[in-house]
Order: C-alpha cells, then sequence, then structure tokens
C-alpha cells in the first residue's frame, strides 16, 4: 500500500503515526510505504516493489 501526500497530513488533521499503527494491525506483514511522490521523498522504495512485484528489470537509477 502506499501512503502519497504525507507532507499534507498536518494541514488535514491526520496522524501518521496512527495511520502506520492502524496499517500494522490490518495489513500484518504485507508491505507498505508512506511518501510524498512530488517532492521524490521513497520514490525509489515505490519504483523497487513495482518492479520487483512485477517481474520487471531494477529501476535504472539502480542499475547504473
Amino acid at each position: 500500500m502506499v501512503v502519497n501526500k504525507t507532507d499534507l497530513a498536518p494541514h488535514v488533521g491526520a496522524d501518521l503515526a496512527v495511520m502506520r499503527a492502524d496499517m500494522a494491525k490490518a495489513r500484518g506483514e504485507r508491505p507498505d510505504v508512506f511518501t510524498d511522490l512530488t517532492r521524490l521523498v521513497d520514490v525509489g522504495e515505490v519504483a523497487r516493489f513495482v518492479a520487483q512485484a512485477g517481474g520487471l528489470p531494477a529501476p535504472l537509477s539502480e542499475v547504473a
């Protein structure tokens, strides 16, 4: 699960720590990432997961 726009959380009253705890309870060991893709925060982690889960080659940034 990708939780994007984490930079907006304080502006909308969202508590990322609570969200993370709730996700851990609901999702168990399944993968998740909190990100802000506009500012490229953890974009590499998202790209790696998509590549690995989809059976694709590693993202270009990891090949070079």
